[in-house]
This record gives structure tokens, C-alpha cells and sequence, in this order.
């Protein structure tokens, strides 16, 4: 999940595009952070521990010239972070900076050792540099000895290198998860493991595949395979806004991110629904009643919000479109043994399309015949590229780490295809299909006003922020959002915070109940409602301050808690959106009131590229 970002060419400083495009990368890890930039034939290698500011202090006061380099921003998976850990990782000739795994990583140093070289960090890195440089050493060039290295590795990579040998080029090498993109420009080459760290630059992308390599240029990008063989290659172009990725007037990414959902749901809508016809329409993906009628299980896999998405879309498909469903942690799926078969559907559900345990889950589901269709919010990805179907969010760049717009469009990604599902088997008729979509379309509107509650929410937060412990409780479709609420709040504000199922209370987690647990209950407007009001009164008879996100018009309900959020009431389906935007909003202005970093919080990271 570390960021990658290199540079080949006569029209920059490599050191002004490296910081830029890792600037755009260090939500994807900020342990550490370096560069390595080839100047007359000498590379010189600048790292530094903690955030990109640090590094960058460095190569003010020492600027490298040059204009071929490779930079990284690291998430720490082997080796603690340290500045010693830190990429670029150099072993002769050779630099490198790699996001991925080596799984043979202790044979190799093992065998590294006994050959007498000297190996001066914890990571796996530096021993690809170290294989690199022994295949230069007995007269390879750098292509070939990238390719031999790779030979002899294990696991999950994504690297570029730079060798004194090779001072004009860049070599790119992937296999497994870890993706790598390549740019071309006007006398100028481009590589990153993400685009907006390079969309400035050029629009002109492609995608690297698993067992393939490139050499960079300043006259351009080879593509070749392991024997060096040239591949053809498609260029993309990418219509991205660069503009999108910035914080556009709000404090911090997620502050920003939370308001861009009613566009994003807006977008992730599109021209899908057609209201006026009770149709849908979803981008070449057959729906037709003869495929949904096949379908006799689906399987929902995802991970931390991706996976509470999919703990929604389990409601959603059983109660609209009638289908068995079956939903997993990714992590856990293909190691529990699922039982599938070509009638099953496997939906993997992640916002980056990198992640590695869902694409583990993808290759388990293709294993046995099953089809997958995925959800993600980045077109090319790897999990995308390697679905049957592919139905994309278009929630835009999402910096934040807490994730927020993906989470909403992937419910409406998700009703939209149980919707379609549920009007294929005849389980929805036209006059109730014509209803959901108007429901539908109201969305984006009703978004909008729950968003004007952040006011309120932020006066709520001022009186809770320095709680150390808080509880969410819901019922039925509403108890997964108290499951995402709580993680939201544990992730950002670091105070610890647990989602229950409201029922579950009464088994074990009132006894955590006191004056000092404020206990956000979800007690919406459903059939649940009376069952949720008796679960809300057990914690007030035990002193507990209770906050509740309830109905527009509920008065009710004001008598028997400490605080109220109304939201509009959309049916049993939707309002779940409406009701998790409370809950970003409050866990934002704790975290900013207890001064954590809200768009960088402490040990995680955007895009998991690692099991």
C-alpha cells in the first residue's frame, strides 16, 4: 500500500515531479518517505522517518539535480518505521522502491548473506536491489537482471529501479496486487502506483499486468514480458480533473469528501436509472431475467467499510431481488473454505480495486467457476480488470483515509443491482420499480439536508469529544451503519468504539453501561422502531447518555434521550445512507476537537495492498 512515483525526462527536475507526485501518494503510507535521483552517472539517495514535510526539509537544504529518479512513501509491512527501512533501499549500483511482500524474503536474505553481502535493513526491499545488482554485476543489463531477479521471488511486488549502469532508464517489474501505472509525455516517462500522483503530468496511462515489466525512457515506455519480449500495450487516455484532488476550500480532505456525496451519489446514479421507462440500465452488465434466474447464491466480500457495504447489500438482496446471500470479511473468505459453484455470484466490493485480501476473494470465487461481478470506484484497477463485470462508483478521488463517499455510493451501487436483480426475477413490479427509482433520485437532494445538521452535530461532539469509550447500537439494515458509525469514530478520533446489533445489548455489552458511555442508537422510523425504543430505554435506566438519530417529526422520542439528530425518513432501504452521514459528521468534529489527524490517521493506510 506504499506510494511509488518516478521520473524520466528532459522537461522536469526528477526531484520537483517526485516530491509533487508523492505529495498526491502519502495518504497511501506516511511511515517514511525518500528518493533516489541518478545525476551524471552518481545516484544520490535522500530519505527521511515520518511525514513527506520531513524529506522535503531535507532536499531544501540539499537539492539533488538530475532528471531521472524514483521516489516512495511507505507503509511499514516488513521492518519498523525507521529511516534505515526507508525506501529508496540502494545495494551497489542498484536503487529501488517496491510496495508489496516478499513471502521467501528470509531464504533469500539467508541466501544473500552466504554470498557475502552485507544487508543493512529489516526489510524485503533491499534484497531485490541486492539480486538486481549481482545480475548487472555478472554482465546483465538492468532490464535483464530486473527480469532474473524476479525470477527468484515470492509474493506480491510492485518496484521500480534505477541503476548508475543504466543512468538514462527506469525498470518497472509487477506481480500480484500491488498496482503500477505508466505515463508517456513529450520526451518524458512516467510511473506510479496511483494516477493523481502523475495526472498533471500527462493523461496518457497504461497499465502494467502481473508478470510484466517496462523500461522508461525519455523516448517512451517498452512494455515486455519475462523473456523481453515487446507487448502491445493500449494507451488510456484518463479524464480525470487534477482540481478533484485537492481540498477545494474545506480544512481537511474528509470534511470535503463528506459534503461531495450528494455529487457523488448524483454521479454513481447517472444515466443508470431511467425512472420515466422502470428500467435499468447497468453499463453492458446482462441482468437479463434468464442470467438473474441462474443465480442461485450470491457471495459479498469486502473489507473495514467496504465490508459493512456489503453487510447492507446482504438485506438488499434477500428482501428485493430474493437471492441467498452470503457475506465475508475478504480476509476471512477463501481460508474458510466457501462452497461455490458456477451458480454462484461473487461481488467483491473495494473502493481502491487493489485491495489484496478482496482480490484474494475474486481469484477464490474464479477458482470454482463462479462469475464476479465487483464494485469499485477506480476504473482500471486490478480487481476490476480481472472481473467478469465490473459496476463502478463514481465517487472521484478519495483522499481521506476514513472513507466516506465511497462507502455511500457502494449502498447505492449495491441497491441499484439488487434493484435490477429484484425487477428480473419479478419480485418488484413496474409500479414499485417507478417508486424505488423516484426514491432513488430524491437521494442526492436529501443528502443535502442531513449535511446541513453539521452544526449541531459539531455543538454534539463538543460535549462528548472526551469521552474514552462510546457504544452504537442498531437493528436490522441499521445495524451494520452502527458498525461502520463506530468504526469511523474508533478510526479517526482513536477513542474506542464498538457496533452492536441493539438486540445484542442485553447479552454482554450493558454491562459496559454508564454515566460516563454516551451510546449512539440508530431509531429511524421502521419495523423495528418499538424493539429499538425498548433496547434505547435499558441504557437510560442505566444512566447512559444516549444519542439518537431518529425521524424527521419523531417528538416522541426527544423525552427518553440526551440528543436528538432527524434525518429524512427514505424507506427502509435508502435511509440508510441518510443515516450514516450523522455519523461521519460526528466522528469528524470529535476527531478535530481532540486534534488527531483527521485525513491521516495513525497506522493506516488508503489502498491495502498487503494480507
Amino acid at each position: 500500500m506504499c506510494g511509488i512515483v518516478g521520473y524520466v525526462g528532459r522537461e522536469h527536475r526528477a526531484m520537483d515531479v517526485l516530491i509533487d507526485g508523492l505529495r498526491r501518494l502519502e495518504y497511501r503510507g506516511y511511515d517514511s518517505a525518500g528518493v533516489a535521483i541518478c545525476d551524471r552517472g552518481v545516484i544520490h539517495v535522500r530519505r527521511a522517518r515520518g511525514k513527506l514535510a520531513n524529506l522535503e526539509g531535507i532536499l531544501r537544504d540539499d537539492p539533488i539535480p538530475g532528471r531521472v529518479g524514483i521516489g516512495h512513501t511507505r507503509w511499514a509491512t516488513h521492518g519498523k518505521p525507521s529511516e534505515l527501512n526507508a525506501h529508496p533501499h540502494r545495494a551497489g549500483s542498484v536503487a529501488i522502491v517496491h510496495n508489496g511482500i516478499i513471502e521467501n524474503y528470509r531464504e533469500l536474505r539467508r541466501e544473500l548473506e552466504e554470498a557475502g553481502r552485507t544487508i543493512q535493513s529489516e526489510t524485503d526491499t533491499e534484497l531485490i536491489a541486492h539480486l538486481i545488482d549481482m545480475g548487472i554485476a555478472e554482465g546483465g543489463d538492468l532490464p535483464a537482471a530486473v527480469r532474473a531477479a524476479c525470477a527468484r521471488l515470492e509474493g506480491s511486488y510492485a518496484f521500480g529501479a534505477l541503476s548508475s549502469e543504466s543512468p538514462d532508464h527506469l525498470v518497472v517489474a509487477k506481480n500480484g496486487g500491488s498496482p503500477m501505472i505508466l505515463g508517456m509525455g513529450e520526451k518524458q516517462s512516467f510511473l506510479a502506483s496511483d494516477i493523481p500522483a502523475i495526472l498533471p503530468y500527462t493523461r496518457k496511462m497504461m497499465f502494467l499486468d502481473d508478470g510484466e515489466f517496462a523500461v522508461l525512457s525519455e523516448d517512451g515506455v517498452q512494455v515486455i514480458d519475462a523473456e523481453g519480449r515487446p507487448v502491445d500495450r493500449e494507451v488510456r487516455p484518463i479524464h480525470w480533473d487534477p482540481v478533484s484532488a485537492e481540498k477545494g476550500g474545506y480544512d481537511r480532505f474528509m470534511q470535503k469528501e463528506i459534503f461531495e456525496q450528494p455529487r457523488a451519489i448524483m454521479d454513481t446514479i447517472g444515466t443508470r436509472v431511467h425512472e420515466s421507462e422502470s428500467d435499468i440500465g447497468l453499463d453492458g452488465i446482462d441482468l437479463s431475467p434468464a442470467r438473474a434466474e441462474s443465480i442461485g447464491r450470491i457471495h459479498l466480500v469486502g473489507c473495514g467499510t467496504a465490508y459493512y457495504a456489503c453487510m447492507v447489500g446482504k438485506y438488499l438482496f434477500e428482501q428485493i431481488a430474493g437471492i441467498s446471500t452470503e457475506v465475508d470479511l475478504a480476509s476471512e473468505f477463501r481460508y474458510r473454505e466457501p462452497i461455490l459453484d458456477p451458480s454462484c455470484l461473487v461481488i467483491p466490493v473495494s473502493q481502491s480495486g487493489e485491495t489484496a485480501d478482496t482480490l484474494g476473494a475474486l481469484r477464490c470465487g474464479k477458482s470454482f467457476g463462479s462469475r464476479v461481478l465487483s464494485i469499485s470506484n477506480t476504473r482500471d484497477s486490478t480487481i476490476a480488470r480481472e472481473s467478469d463485470d465490473v459496476l463502478y462508483t463514481h465517487a472521484g478521488p478519495e483522499i481521506g483515509v476514513a472513507s466516506t463517499k465511497a462507502f455511500t455510493t457502494q449502498i447505492v451501487a449495491l441497491y441499484i443491482l439488487a434493484l435490477k436483480l429484484g425487477m428480473a426475477r419479478g419480485r418488484v413490479a413496474r409500479a414499485d420499480a417507478s417508486q424505488r427509482m423516484r426514491d432513488l433520485m430524491r437521494l442526492p437532494r436529501l443528502v443535502e439536508r442531513t449535511l446541513e445538521l453539521d452544526e449541531s452535530i459539531r455543538a454534539i461532539a463538543q460535549k462528548y469529544f472526551r469521552a474514552t469509550d462510546f457504544l452504537f447500537l442498531g437493528r436490522g439494515i441499521m445495524y451494520p451503519i452502527a458498525m461502520e458509525g463506530a468504526l469511523k469514530l474508533k478510526e479517526i478520533s482513536y477513542i474506542h468504539a464498538e457496533g452492536y446489533a441493539a438486540g445484542e445489548m442485553k447479552h454482554g455489552p450493558i454491562a459496559l453501561i454508564d454515566e460516563d458511555m454516551p451510546v449512539v442508537v440508530i431509531a429511524n422510523r421502521s419495523p423495528v422502531y418499538e424493539k429499538v425504543v425498548s433496547n434505547l430505554e435499558q441504557v437510560r435506566s442505566r444512566d447512559g447518555d444516549v444519542i439518537a438519530v431518529v425521524s424527521e417529526g419523531d417528538t416522541e422520542i426527544a423525552s427518553k434521550v440526551s440528543e436528538v439528530i432527524p434525518i429524512p425518513d427514505l424507506g427502509p432501504y435508502l435511509t440508510t445512507v441518510l443515516a450514516v452521514v450523522p455519523l461521519q459528521l460526528l466522528a469528524y468534529h470529535v476527531a478535530v476537537l481532540k486534534g488527531t489527524d483527521v485525513d491521516q490517521p495513525r497506522n493506516l493506510a488508503k489502498s491495502v495492498t498487503v494480507e
